[in-house]
């Protein structure tokens, strides 16, 4: 378990975000005077560390951050009926700000950061009948001299928004339709500005995308196909069944992923998959594999920041913590070893390839086959 030196009193952290790489975080803390100033944590070194990245006055609440790679801290403030946008650095004992332009929404409807992706930042905001999505700043965490760049229009309104590959081209949102208001996943190209359908397991369910992992294809969604609302999964363009295993189904219990292994090539059976379980009892992390019938309970951190944390590149999870004894830290945790799962072949092997979305240097992505996972059966009968 690593910390730093011993604070007097909890403080307080909220929106806390970790950057595609898992380089820095950043987060929304308690000033112990009413308001709340950005703050930037470095977890690339030996053992995490805190930079405060306060402004001229102090945060709303509502106030998001954003990690970049490159250390900097996207943040989006709410100003009157406009959405700020700036880069926050440190500069000696004070904070530096570029702005980046603002961004309008519908009354009432916020402008809302994307999860990060590559080098860049981008933001949903909704019109009449639409939702948008922006591009904030650019590879490396430039920004546009223009201000924010509109990519794409999608019809209805839209939430969620996960990546489907690691090059912030393919985007998977949750779209309201307009005819029937039932909730159905969409893939939005952001380089082509078109949107195609990616998940409707039956005519009048509702289903969404929570989480994507590009090495293997795994895709975590939850949909009430079953009769009720579940946690199930799939693989990315393949024609394989959607399964709703049992492990995931809790009483009194709602189960969030939040972090899926990388580099399981072609295994999505084997990728670990971290998720939240919040309970009566409070919040606790568990791992579960979709190729195990069983999950794995794990001992929360004191002061774990619920909900967050990151697999580490030798396969151990990650969870950040902030409590009365230790201020911030990262506890870390083995992953419980896989059982034996046959790779994936044939047509879904090729589906995967084709998922995986850029080649060794990052630069043109190789051609991705979003097909939509349209009235996958059930397999119930076979869910693990």
């Amino acid at each position: 378990m690593t910390a730093c030196a011993i604070e007097k009193a909890t403080v307080l952290r909220a929106g806390f975000t970790i950057a595609s790489d898992g380089s820095y975080a950043a987060c929304l803390t308690e000033s112990g005077e009413g308001g709340w100033y950005p703050e930037r944590w470095t977890l690339a070194g030996p053992e995490p560390y805190t930079v405060p990245l306060p402004g001229n006055q102090p945060e709303e609440p509502g106030t998001e951050v954003l990690p970049l790679p490159d250390g900097r801290v996207l943040i989006r403030r709410r100003v009157a009926d406009r959405f700020d946008l700036a880069l926050l650095y440190p500069t000696g004992p004070g904070t530096g700000e570029l702005p980046l332009g603002s961004l309008e929404s519908l009354e009432g409807q916020e402008v809302r950061l994307l999860p990060p992706v590559a080098g860049a930042a981008f933001a949903l905001a909704h019109t009449e009948g639409a939702t948008q999505v922006w591009l904030v700043c650019g590879s490396g965490g430039g920004n546009h001299s223009g201000g924010p760049q509109l990519l794409a229009t999608v019809p209805g309104r839209c939430t969620g928004g996960v990546w489907l590959d690691r090059a912030g081209r393919m985007l998977a949102l949750d779209r309201v339709a307009p005819d029937s208001g039932r909730t159905k996943a969409v893939a939005v190209d952001l380089r082509q500005g078109e949107m195609t359908p990616l998940l409707q397991i039956a005519e009048d369910s509702n289903d969404r995308v929570l989480l994507a992992e590009p090495d293997s294809g795994l895709l975590l969604l939850r949909s009430d196909a079953p009769g009720t609302d579940r946690l199930g999964w799939g693989v990315l363009g393949s024609r394989r069944p959607v399964r709703f295993p049992e492990a995931l189904r809790m009483a009194d219990t709602v189960l969030t992923p939040f972090a899926a292994q990388s580099g399981q090539i072609l295994m999505p059976e084997g990728a670990a998959v971290a998720l939240r379980a919040e309970g009566p009892d409070g919040a606790a992390p568990v791992v579960w594999r979709p190729g195990e019938r069983t999950v794995t309970w794990l001992t929360a951190p004191e002061g774990w920041l619920a909900g967050t944390g990151l697999w580490s590149a030798r396969g151990s999870l990650r969870l950040p913590y902030a409590c009365e004894r230790w201020p911030f830290g990262l506890s870390e945790y083995e992953a419980p070893a896989a059982a034996p799962v046959a790779a994936v072949t044939g047509a879904a092997r090729a589906a995967v390839e084709g998922a995986a979305a850029c080649g060794p240097d990052g630069d043109e992505p190789r051609p991705m086959s979003v097909l939509p996972l349209q009235q996958a059966p059930l397999d119930t009968a076979r869910a693990r």
